[in-house]
């Protein structure tokens, strides 16, 4: 679900609580601009739907508060004032590294809009069509703001680790589609759905057509 960042943020500013964010999944899918957040303190993942190579991510820290982060491990290999000095990094992947450009020059030809309008579709084309399954709780509101490409749901009484892990393991061996696991904060377990931005239409169908079949068998 999209939470409200930049009410929360407000409301913690006027506590003088400092705000953490992590914006893995909302950064190239979420069409959004850091300085409207009011957050100092940003996490961001470039793998997900920016569409780099798994391992590569980066900080923000609002100019002017990167005193209030302490040097990772007293880091001395750069100057205090250096945000490098908070990241200890060590040997990086410069092969990763290097294949940045590109992922963000394909990113900023399609657009943060546009993969935001195709995930939508693409995610409610299959939540529309499960939320018709007898068994199938949605867990993920349907509401324009609430949502982006990602959803999660849950089989009715069968919401344990165990019986999750398990329909994981079926979609996908016996199917051929990748969902996963997770741990739900409020209502425990779940499994999440997240369509890419080339997945079609008709994996989605299938996915739902073998939904129906594994969660008719009991």
């Amino acid at each position: 679900m999209i939470i409200p960042v930049k009410e929360i943020a407000a409301m913690a500013r006027e506590k003088n609580i400092d705000v953490i964010l992590d914006a893995a999944h909302s950064w190239g899918q979420v069409d959004f601009q850091i300085a409207d957040l009011g957050v100092d303190f940003i996490g961001f993942n470039l793998h997900k739907w920016i569409g780099a190579p798994v391992g590569i991510g980066f900080l923000y820290i609002r100019k002017g508060r990167l005193d209030a982060i302490d040097r990772h491990y007293g880091d001395g290999s750069f100057d205090p004032n250096d945000i490098r000095t908070r990241v200890h990094t060590g040997t990086a992947n410069f092969a990763t590294i290097l294949t940045l450009p590109l992922a963000l020059k394909l990113h900023e030809t399609i657009g943060t809009p546009a993969k935001a309008a195709r995930l939508r579709y693409l995610r409610d084309r299959w939540v529309a069509k499960a939320r018709a399954l007898p068994n199938i709780e949605v867990l993920t509101p349907d509401e324009p703001g609430l949502a982006a490409g990602i959803t999660s749901f849950r089989v009715r009484n069968k919401g344990s680790r165990e019986d999750n892990n398990a329909l994981v393991v079926a979609l996908r061996d016996r199917h051929k589609v990748l969902t996963v696991r997770r741990d739900g904060v409020a209502k425990g377990q779940c499994i999440r759905v997240s369509p890419a931005l080339y997945t079609t239409e008709e994996e989605l169908d299938r996915f739902v057509a073998a939904l129906a079949v594994e969660t008719s068998m009991g």
